[in-house]
Formats: C-alpha cells, sequence, structure tokens
C-alpha cells in the first residue's frame, strides 16, 4: 500500500515537474520571441530614421532644418509628446536648436504666458529658442560633459527635473541620450512624455539611444556633405573670377618695333593679385608694367582688374609714369581696403630716344642689364615711391619720383614681382636678387623668352614645392 502511494505521489511530482518545465521553457521562448520582435521593430525605426535623415541630407538641408528634422523624426518613431535638441556650442554651452511638440525649457520661467494656447506656445518657442545652458548645467549638462544617456521614469520624484506651474510642461517621463560620434559630442537629443501615459521603458531608452547615434552620424555626414557643396561652389566662383582675369592678361607678347618682350606668369591658386601690361603709346613709344597685389584670391583679383582697368586709362591721357600713377593713387584711394594696397613699377620705352622713364611705387627695383664686352652689367633701377592706396595722396605726389636711363640696343629690362625673388628652397633660403642678377648677366646672347625660360627652370630647381608660395610675374624686354 505504501509503495502505491510512494508510486502516486512520485507520479504527480514527475507530471509537476515537466509541466512547470514546459511552461517554464514556453515562457522563455514567448520571451524570446518578444525580444526577437522588439528588436526587430527597433532596427525597423533605426532604418527608417536613418531613411528619413538620409533624405533630407541629399536634400542639402541646412544644419538647422536637420536638427528639426531629427526632433520631428525622433518623436514620431518613439510615441513621445515633444522632442528637443540641444546643439554643443564652441565654449562648451548648449543652445535648444530644434524642438518638437510643447517642449519645456529647462529653466524655471520668470513669466507666465496668456492663456490662449496658441499665445502659449509661441511664448515657449521664444523662450526656448533663446534658451542656451552652461557647461554642466542639468541633466543636459551632466549628458553633454559624461557621454552618457540619463533615463528619468518617474519626473515627478526626480529633484533634477525642474518642475513649472503650467499644466501642460508636467513631465511624467524622459530620456536624454547623447549626440556622439568618434568620441565627439555634439549635443543631446532629448525626449518627454510617451503619448500612452506611461513610463518611458528600458526598451525606449534603447531605442532613443540608437536614434541619437545614427542621429550624430547624420550631422557629420551632412556637415561634409554641406563642406563639399560649398568646396564645389567655390571651385566653380574661382574658376569664373580666372576667367574673367585672364581676360585682363594679355595672351601674347606684343610685336613693336625694335623692341622683343616676353612674359611668364604662375598663379600661386587659381586666381592671382599679380598682373602686367602693355601699352603702345606712339610710333616709338611703348610702355610696360608689372604690379602686384596684397593678399591673395578673389579680394586680390578684383582689386587687381580695378588697377589694371585704370591704369590702361590714365597711360593714355598722361605724359608721365608718375603723373599715371599719381591720378591712379587718387582714384584708389577711397576705394581701396585699409588692409590693402598695390606695388607697381612702370616703365615708358621710347626707341627714337633710346631711354627708359620709369617710376616705382613700392614695386621690386628693375633690373637693367647693359651690354657689355662678355656679359651683360647689371643696374638696380631703384627710385622712391611708395605702394599705392597705403597713404593719403599728398604724401603719396610727395615721394614719387620719374628716373631716366638710356636703353640702347642689346641692353635688357626686366620686370618681376617678389614671387621670383623670394621663392624658398627646403631650408627656407629665399632665392634672392643677387642670384637673379646673376642670371641676367649671363643672358647677352639670349632672347628674352630663353631668359624667362631659363630662370624659371632654375627657380623650379631651386624652390621647394608648397602650396604657400606667392604669385609669379615675370616680363623682360630687350632692345633688338
Amino acid at each position: 500500500m505504501n509503495s502505491f502511494l510512494y508510486f502516486l505521489a512520485g507520479l504527480f511530482l514527475g507530471i509537476f515537474a515537466w509541466n512547470y518545465t514546459r511552461k517554464k521553457a514556453k515562457a522563455e521562448k514567448s520571451l524570446l520571441q518578444d525580444q526577437k520582435i522588439r528588436l526587430q521593430q527597433e532596427k525597423e525605426i533605426v532604418v527608417n530614421f536613418m531613411h528619413n535623415l538620409a533624405v533630407a541630407i541629399g536634400e542639402g538641408v541646412e544644419r538647422k532644418d536637420l536638427y528639426q528634422r531629427i526632433a520631428h523624426t525622433a518623436v514620431m518613431t518613439t510615441g513621445a509628446l515633444s522632442a528637443c535638441v540641444y546643439e554643443k556650442l564652441t565654449n562648451g554651452k548648449l543652445q535648444s536648436i530644434a524642438a518638437e511638440g510643447l517642449f519645456p525649457p529647462q529653466r524655471k520661467l520668470k513669466s507666465s504666458p496668456d492663456d490662449a494656447s496658441s499665445t502659449r506656445a509661441r511664448f515657449l518657442e521664444k523662450i526656448l529658442a533663446s534658451e542656451v545652458l552652461e557647461d554642466g548645467e542639468g541633466i543636459i549638462g551632466e549628458v553633454a560633459k559624461t557621454g552618457k544617456a540619463v533615463y528619468v521614469p518617474q519626473a515627478n520624484i526626480d529633484p533634477r527635473v525642474i518642475k513649472h506651474d503650467d499644466p501642460s510642461l508636467i513631465l511624467r517621463s524622459l530620456i536624454y541620450s547623447p549626440l556622439v560620434h568618434d568620441d565627439q559630442i555634439l549635443g543631446v537629443l532629448v525626449v518627454a512624455n510617451p503619448t500612452n501615459g506611461m513610463p518611458f521603458s528600458e526598451t525606449d531608452l534603447s531605442l532613443v539611444n540608437s536614434l541619437a547615434e545614427q542621429a550624430a552620424l547624420a550631422i557629420k555626414n551632412s556637415d561634409a556633405m554641406n563642406l563639399r557643396v560649398e568646396k564645389t561652389r567655390m571651385d566653380s566662383d574661382l574658376t569664373l573670377a580666372r576667367d574673367v582675369q585672364e581676360l585682363f592678361l594679355a595672351k601674347e607678347s606684343p610685336d613693336f618695333k625694335g623692341l622683343e618682350i616676353d612674359t611668364q606668369y604662375v598663379p600661386s591658386s587659381q586666381v592671382s593679385g599679380d598682373f602686367y601690361d602693355f601699352y603702345k603709346l606712339s610710333a616709338t613709344k611703348f610702355a610696360v608694367s608689372v604690379a602686384d597685389v596684397s593678399g591673395k584670391g578673389v579680394p586680390a583679383s578684383l582689386l587687381m582688374a580695378l588697377c589694371q582697368t585704370n591704369l590702361r586709362h590714365y597711360v593714355k591721357k598722361s605724359k608721365t609714369p608718375r603723373e599715371i600713377l599719381i591720378q591712379l593713387n587718387q582714384d584708389l584711394e577711397e576705394r581701396i581696403r585699409e588692409d590693402m594696397f598695390i606695388t607697381l613699377v612702370l616703365a615708358i620705352i621710347d626707341t627714337n630716344a633710346n631711354t627708359i622713364t620709369y617710376t616705382r611705387a613700392g614695386h621690386e627695383p628693375a633690373l637693367l642689364g647693359r651690354t657689355n664686352e662678355e656679359e651683360l652689367k647689371v643696374d638696380k633701377l631703384h627710385g622712391s615711391g611708395m605702394a599705392l592706396g597705403m597713404v593719403p595722396s599728398d604724401l603719396f605726389e610727395e615721394v614719387i619720383e620719374d628716373q631716366t636711363c638710356s636703353f640702347n640696343k642689346g641692353d635688357m629690362l626686366v620686370l618681376y614681382t617678389d614671387g621670383v625673388t623670394e621663392s624658398q628652397n627646403q631650408s627656407k633660403e629665399e632665392f634672392g636678387l643677387n642670384r637673379l642678377c646673376e642670371k641676367l648677366k649671363g643672358a647677352k646672347e639670349k632672347s628674352p623668352l630663353s631668359f624667362n625660360s631659363s630662370l624659371m627652370k632654375s627657380l623650379e630647381e631651386f624652390s621647394s614645392i608648397s602650396s604657400d608660395r606667392d604669385d609669379l610675374t615675370l616680363l623682360t624686354v630687350k632692345r633688338i
């Protein structure tokens, strides 16, 4: 009898254990299935979130608009009533840059809005738009400083959460997630108050963190995209500026009886501040000029074009280089920026009198190679004068002067910008004026083209490759 009872008890215990194990396994299977479904749902939400942001980036939206889409998409995908994105500024502070829904300010309101809901919404929007949190201030500052998310399931009992008197601003549950990319904290994404009235769950926390991670990636991709677009636009503008600038520069050396001319022009970038020009004044008079505008890029090229246009006008109306530059300086004085100026050398060659009359406005001294027995004797053509646009007209007129020298058959005149003499090698040693003079001494039997080509080759061999090199202009005239 006892044996039978023991058997029945064992049987019941076995059935109970089997049934318990089966139910437990079923529950675990159901839990795993639920987790799998939730993970799949989260994956789909994140993928859709990424897709929406990728579309925004492809449309080339501005950074603020991208933040607004992040806030909007965060609300739509998490079931929150409101969300806000705070951007971390360069000084470490955090500024509210985009909000969706009636997101409450993170500081206690000093004044109250009117009762009208539309007025209240505009009031809160204005307050939130101007809100800048200090480094480390509140939960948002904490998240931005630590890079770790903060989960607040019960906001009403959390002392860190600001409590507002306005019923529409009551916070029940929040998730604060950092926007982090490559260990750089870009800001904080905050979602508030689930629509179902329940607290956010751990699953919601995981989802928001995933959204924040993808949002940070989208922000960096947007920045990179905008930089590429801006670079493309800038390259297009520079190409246009270069094409316009080239219209001002002579394509070929002019054919003038008794003279042989060659020019070499190498801008440091797409546009240059250097220029050169030729002017036929009469059957026996011919003028040449070389100038260098301070600075580089588009501003220098625009000033170059202005100067060159005005110079062409005054060359035809005045008799001496000094008179020409005085009028040019008067014209530029009121139009040139205070931080810019132009150095220029202008020479008028008279093939009938065999002379050069020149003036220097703060420019490098021209070189004159005179015929000698075996090599050219090199003279530096100095002369006083200050750069255009640097000083008032009365002072400019006081110091500028004309100089005249002979220019006989076989002589060679070299005008250049400091890009020639200041070219540097890897030891930061400059090519210098002495090397240029030595090259000119040995050019007795050379044509201007041959001399310029030889000098350019020497500069190329001497100089190190550098993106910081200056514009380079070389103009050589030989009396034949």
